[in-house]
């Protein structure tokens, strides 16, 4: 495989109809890569404040109305009474929005707050009672409630806080998390749209914090991130990230570092897709490649002690692929060992028969050739 010089790159198919793009990892490198560096992928854009609670069909709601003194609903038996008020039973909001008060008649409660249902009933009582006041208290709200589904420890609807809350809070109200936080996402739908962020994201960009709102659903699922490594590293196979961020050389050391026997520490590569822009300022030559998504191996030099450096300067993502390339000295081990298996298949029976031929001899003992015959 080709080897581009220090700032310099090579486009290059070797024995495959596969292009690629070969990039040495060097500072250079290092800095175009920092420069687009993805946030935690993901954006919930809703940037508006909490919503409106209001009253809807189904919701249960209670009504207390005050008076002055003696009057349409408090008699003078006021030293028997607790207080000066009267309380109507808890109701639904009927399929109409009314909810019905004494002497009141219906009041128009859907799409009002709890403060506009009691100007509602203050008025509707002036001129009956004396200085009436109402206190309306939301008990359930039915409609006015959001949902968190999925890995969270307590799945179920809540009720939309009146202050408003925002996803972290609504998530810490269903029990918080099941599985790790780094492997999380975080799907918001609302009004038949969604929204996607890695639980991360929440945490890095305050922006994705948004409010939730009654009647949004919040499903939380996890997704490990993960990368392979192959070749001459200690371990071959698929490793999970375990933490927001993986360097490269985090990665070589959870595959417990380059074989000490065959890898070749000059010859590390690093597989990974990006996108067009990225490719042209590393340099490569994108016209020979069609879509959106260049193919790019980048290679450390782990020989210089300077690889180390770029290597933990070098940030993961889901799904690279590392591949520690055999040294030279390995194949040419290969190569004489098979030949070495072959000679000694080839020389077993001449060993074989020269050894029984040199033990006859020495033992001056004649080698029976007859069966042996059992009897008179």
């Amino acid at each position: 495989m080709p080897v581009a010089g220090p700032q310099s790159w090579d486009v290059t198919s070797g024995q495959s109809e596969f292009p690629y793009a070969l990039v040495r990892l060097g500072p250079q490198t290092l800095n175009v890569l920092a420069a687009h560096a993805p946030r935690i992928a993901g954006r919930i854009a809703d940037g508006r404040g909490p919503q409106r609670v209001v009253v809807e069909i189904g919701d249960i709601v209670g009504v207390t109305v005050y008076e002055t003194g003696a009057g349409l609903f408090v008699q003078n038996d006021l030293g028997v009474r607790p207080g000066n008020f009267f309380t109507v039973p808890p109701q639904a909001v009927g399929p109409g929005g009314n909810i019905s008060v004494p002497s009141a008649g219906q009041i128009p409660a859907r799409g009002k707050t709890t403060s506009e249902i009691e100007q509602e009933i203050a008025a509707a009582l002036k001129k009956r009672s004396l200085e009436p006041n109402a206190v309306v208290t939301l008990l359930e709200q039915r409609s006015s409630a959001f949902t968190v589904l999925g890995d969270v420890r307590t799945a179920g609807r809540f009720a939309a806080n009146p202050g408003g809350e925002r996803l972290l809070e609504a998530i810490g109200r269903s029990g918080g998390l099941s599985g790790p936080g780094n492997e999380s996402w975080v799907v918001l739908e609302r009004n038949g749209k969604k929204a996607a962020a890695p639980f991360g994201a929440l945490i890095d960009e305050p922006a994705n914090n948004v409010f939730v709102r009654p009647r949004d659903m919040v499903y939380v699922f996890r997704e490990p991130q993960t990368f392979l490594a192959f070749g001459a590293s200690g371990r071959q196979g698929q490793f999970p990230f375990d933490a927001w961020r993986v360097s490269l050389s985090e990665a070589i050391a959870k595959a417990t570092g380059l074989s000490d026997l065959t890898a070749d520490p000059a010859s590390v590569f690093l597989y990974r897709g990006e996108s067009r822009e990225v490719a042209t300022q590393l340099g490569v030559d994108i016209s020979r490649f069609e879509g959106p998504v260049i193919p790019i191996i980048y290679q450390a030099d782990l020989r210089d002690p300077g690889g180390y450096f770029l290597t933990s300067r070098f940030e993961m993502r889901n799904k690279d692929v590392i591949y520690v390339s055999n040294a030279a000295a390995v194949e040419s081990t290969k190569f004489l060992n098979f030949v070495r298996t072959i000679v000694a298949t080839i020389q077993d029976p001449v060993t074989l028969a020269n050894s029984a031929k040199a033990l006859s001899t020495g033992s001056g003992a004649t080698i029976v050739t007859q069966p042996i015959s059992v009897g008179n």
